[in-house]
């Protein structure tokens, strides 16, 4: 019997209609303030490496390494969420990634070597909890089905350019005003307090995939071409992020007001939540696929004239711009999810998003930190600018795997193997034993019913 969708659907999709759904604010809300110190990691190694060392290349570095083994961690915490549930991996994970974060920044006080650091922003990036693809699979297993899924995708991008617009501030705030090592502190223990908090939410949870539990056969999300796609766009908006984030700090300094670091990051990621908001409120009339190439092109056009910045007013203008493209972007990536990989393997598929974010963000760091110590801010803009040329190429060149699949087929696709597996005379033994409705062929209405699932595209419904 598949599941139902329990959710009204008969209004318009909309952000209240999302947040009535049963049981959705009680992983919302915790679910915000376990992410909101994601938004303080990487600015507040920069700060407070630069601090200590004088130079934005080896900040960048350290920087870097943190936002690598983050990529390359969570993918297989994906996995193992998908399998032992998500209170299982977060528990040990906030408690590892709080020790870690303390111990960087320790080093970093004591004038460790810049090897010494990296070798300690290992751990630090390995242990970051997962905790938006977490969400999101939480949205997925309530909403399969619903028209509401895009709208709930939107809604989580802006949650998370929210924590991006607090945390930058926040963390620069505290390194220039406080202490350089209270931004790691501070993220450090509000990641062990809201992961906590957020773990303890156990109703919500999507259910295990472990197959020795459900007997079902294991779907890498890797092994989905689309999904493959989607991880080359995200790189290049990772290199946005990091580009922005080393450049804009560098710009800020070389105008005598280094504190304005923390706004100019704000407003940029002032214009992706702007645009958030905005994505989730359009009813759309062309497809996933479209928006997506349509969003990066307008994307790569902005990223490509930040260098030409000359003022705070200026960069801060271009920076909305940016912020406005990258949402489209990133909010429809998000989306397909759910039509083209399935739900046994979804939080693996979004924690490869997730980590491609990270990873392009860790090598437009390091790129961009070594072309403004050389040349200055103008020339670690150029990143952002190159990265997503780049993939916006690879977007365009494979646009054809991006087609979406009918949730259904791919949803039960180990079952539809296991039955063509069945010897033919099991599945006549079950088939008579079959409840007589059960067995009746579909009428021609039936086989031919849509639902149409606020993705610009019609697919079947699954006839129980």
């Amino acid at each position: 019997m598949t599941s139902a969708v329990t959710t009204d659907t008969s209004a318009r999709p909309g952000y209240g209609q999302l947040l009535r759904t049963p049981g959705a604010l009680g992983f919302v809300l915790p679910g915000f303030a376990a992410r909101l110190p994601f938004g303080m990691l990487t600015i507040s190694i920069l700060l407070l490496v630069q601090h200590t060392t004088g130079s934005y290349g080896s900040a960048g570095i350290v920087a870097a390494v943190t936002g690598i083994s983050m990529a390359l961690s969570a993918p297989l915490m994906g996995i193992f969420t998908d399998r032992f549930g998500q209170t299982a991996v977060l528990l040990p994970v906030v408690l590892a990634h709080s020790a870690a974060v303390i111990g960087l920044a320790a080093l970093a006080l004591l004038d460790a070597p810049v090897l010494a650091l990296a070798a300690a922003a290992v751990p630090a990036g390995a242990t970051v909890p997962q905790v938006g693809p977490m969400v999101r699979a939480r949205w997925a297993a309530k909403l399969e089905g619903s028209p509401l899924l895009p709208t709930a995708a939107a809604f989580e991008s802006v949650t998370d350019e929210f924590t991006f617009v607090v945390g930058p501030v926040l963390a620069t705030a505290l390194c220039t005003g406080v202490h350089p090592a209270a931004g790691l502190v501070t993220e450090a223990t509000l990641t062990l307090l809201g992961g906590l908090l957020f773990a303890a939410q156990r109703a919500s949870q999507p259910k295990t995939h472990a197959p020795s539990v459900t007997g079902e056969k294991r779907a890498f999300a890797l092994s989905f071409p689309g999904l493959r796609v989607l991880i080359f766009a995200f790189l290049g908006i990772g290199a946005v992020f990091g580009g922005m984030q080393v450049s804009l700090a560098a710009f800020s300094s070389e105008m005598g007001n280094p504190g304005a670091n923390g706004l100019l990051y704000g407003v940029f990621a002032a214009g992706n939540m702007i645009a958030g908001i905005a994505m989730g409120a359009i009813a759309w009339k062309i497809g996933p696929r479209r928006r997506l190439i349509l969003g990066y092109i307008g994307l790569t056009a902005a990223a490509s004239v930040l260098w030409a910045a000359n003022s705070m007013i200026l960069l801060g203008a271009l920076g909305l711009v940016v912020g406005l493209f990258i949402a489209p972007a990133l909010i429809t990536g998000y989306t397909m999810v759910e039509q083209l990989v399935p739900a046994n393997a979804r939080t693996e598929a979004f924690t490869w998003l997730t980590g491609s974010i990270a990873f392009g963000q860790a090598i437009a760091v390091i790129l961009a930190g070594r072309l403004t110590d050389a040349h200055g801010s103008s020339f670690g803009f150029l990143v952002p600018m190159g990265a997503t040329a780049l993939a916006l190429a690879t977007l365009l060149a494979l646009r054809a795997k991006l087609a979406p699949k009918a949730p259904s087929r791919i949803v039960n696709a180990s079952a539809q193997e296991d039955v063509a597996a069945a010897p033919a005379e099991a599945q006549a033994k079950t088939q008579a034993k079959a409840p007589a409705a059960a067995r009746t062929t579909p009428s021609p209405a039936s086989r031919n019913r849509v639902n149409e699932r606020g993705m610009g595209h019609r697919v079947p419904v699954t006839v129980d």
